[in-house]
């Protein structure tokens, strides 16, 4: 008998035959009321679920599923993923981590081409019949502060340091000795010693709020920064009151923390640029994913390791022995 993967996120229906051709059967629920209705009516069939970090799994929810056996992430985050819950009831996580990278590095650097360079005001103006003469900075040769240097930040600080000329340094959990680029210990140190800073960090209780007034102070008036990564890395009252006050020149932000509700504080404001959480989006990165969600269920299912296992916390009733 097929597993049965209830599948949670909306944008990868052109890529779910790859998993119907491996044998799963699939229960698409991309909405809230669809997954709610999903749980309810079938949860005692459900093997596996497909979610992504912002949409997660409940611990009500895993509750509700008596047969889960494994939940596979697209994606490196896993923020709204009951850890707990899956580790008290033995059931194995899993996440995408690096296989959308070279999507989230293009649009980092595409985001802050953009902002730096204030294309949409241009191309705004010249839409209006209007033809300004505006002087922007050029990113050759300048700053970078990359916050998280996984496999995305990685792919930015390759783009930057290779096709910009620009020096990178960054802030990671721990110093990388495989890498050519600066080292700072902390985001504040970072902020002070670039002049863009593009945040690639998991989201998470370990990075929340690592970007605060501080570091945006550190930052500067004629600094610019880029998320990528997680709303939750930074305080948004702080970047907003940052913003309004040009005690930053500019953000793009790609992440929010209500999604998909955005400030109207930040879309009021002419030095930001948003988008719609797409960094990761592309056919190439899709795919990817969902072949990476195939290899790992069919591990899974075979009795295998799973390729790209999360850590769990210990289990509550382990702990209590």
């Amino acid at each position: 008998m097929p597993a049965t993967v209830l599948v949670l996120v909306e944008t990868i229906n052109d890529y779910l035959p790859i998993l119907e051709h491996q044998g799963f059967h699939l229960i698409l629920a991309p909405t809230p009321a669809e997954r709610a209705a999903a749980i309810s009516r079938h949860g005692a069939q459900i093997d596996a679920v497909l979610t992504r970090g912002p949409l997660g799994l409940y611990a009500d929810e895993i509750a509700a599923l008596p047969n889960l056996k494994i939940i596979c992430v697209i994606g490196a985050g896993y923020e709204h993923v009951d850890l707990q819950a899956a580790a008290d009831r033995g059931i194995t996580v899993t996440n995408g981590a690096g296989v959308n990278a070279s999507s989230v590095a293009d649009h980092a650097m595409a985001m802050l081409l953009a902002l730096v360079r204030d294309i949409p005001r241009c191309d705004a103006a010249v839409r209006r019949g209007e033809w300004p003469k505006i002087m922007r900075p050029s990113l050759a040769g300048k700053r970078l502060g990359i916050l998280g240097l996984g496999a995305v930040g990685m792919a930015i600080a390759k783009r930057a340091a290779n096709g910009f000329d620009m020096t990178v340094s960054y802030h990671n959990r721990q110093h990388r000795s495989d890498v050519p680029y600066t080292f700072c210990s902390t985001p504040t140190e970072l902020a002070r010693t670039a002049d863009f800073l593009i945040i690639a960090t998991p989201g998470g209780i370990g990075t929340k709020h690592l970007i605060n007034k501080p570091v945006l102070e550190a930052l500067g008036p004629n600094g610019f920064l880029v998320n990528i990564a997680r709303a939750s890395v930074i305080v948004s009252t702080d970047l907003i009151s940052a913003l309004e006050q040009r005690r930053i020149a500019g953000a793009a932000l790609d992440v929010f923390d209500a999604e998909p509700h955005v400030p109207e504080a930040l879309k009021s404001l002419a030095n930001v640029i948003l988008t719609p959480h797409v960094a990761g989006l592309s056919p190439e990165a899709t795919q990817g994913t969902v072949e990476l969600v195939g290899r790992n269920l069919t591990a899974f299912f075979s009795g295998n390791p799973v390729l790209t296992p999360i850590e769990l916390p210990s289990s509550l009733s382990s702990a209590v022995i």
